[in-house]
């Protein structure tokens, strides 16, 4: 391994063993009782180095953020031939329920309950959503090719992302609600086909690879 690709893997690690030692805290102590200190602490770095990995405490928790940002938006651009953003973006979901991926909301009841007593991390969730939606037009609009002043883009963004939102917290619903993460899954692969044929009749055809 080059010395390049040994320094990002060591970063990898330190950023990991910081989000690991955060989880743990929050879980055992609750979001807003615990402080970037104590996260530095229990990881054995500088507080300067927790704050460098993560500006805000929320992305502490919500550590796959940026992953989940941008999930809608690569599938859409990486989508097969022939394949429609929504085709695409139903099977992705499908293969995340039957994964229990927890970028799809299967983070268990503990986790769970975590983001639903902090209105900080609710808050920041929200953001994520939003950011996610962002993230997809913009997608959408670079692979049709889209006008500036097309606000097609933004409208299928609205109504794909919509229909992950729903679902998420759906997942989270019933997870609060002490479902395992079968039963969850299984009632979900149902939602995903219901809720993607109600788009079906206007996105079916839109942005074909």
């Amino acid at each position: 391994m080059s010395e390049q690709g040994l320094r990002a893997r060591k970063k990898q690690q330190t950023r990991d063993t910081i989000s690991d030692r955060a989880t743990r805290l929050f879980l055992e102590r609750g979001f807003d009782k615990v402080t970037i200190a104590d996260v530095a602490a229990a990881a054995d770095v500088a507080k300067m180095t927790v704050t460098n990995y993560f500006p805000r405490k929320e992305d502490l928790a919500l550590d796959l953020g940026p992953v989940f940002v941008e999930q809608l938006a690569a599938t859409v651009r990486e989508r097969e031939p022939g394949e429609s953003a929504l085709a695409a973006l139903r099977r992705a979901y499908l293969a995340a329920a039957a994964e229990q991926s927890p970028v799809v909301g299967f983070s268990g009841p503990d986790f769970a309950k975590l983001i639903a007593d902090s209105p900080a991390l609710l808050g920041r969730l929200r953001e994520f959503h939003e950011e996610r939606e962002a993230a997809l037009a913009r997608a959408l609009a670079a692979e049709t090719a889209a006008e500036p002043g097309d606000i097609t883009p933004r409208v299928a963004a609205a109504q794909l992302a919509g229909v992950h939102r729903v679902l998420f917290e759906e997942t989270m619903r019933r997870t609060l609600a002490g479902e395992s993460n079968d039963v969850i899954a299984a009632a979900l692969t149902g939602y995903i086909g219901r809720a993607f044929d109600v788009l079906a009749p206007g996105l079916e055809r839109y942005a074909v690879r």
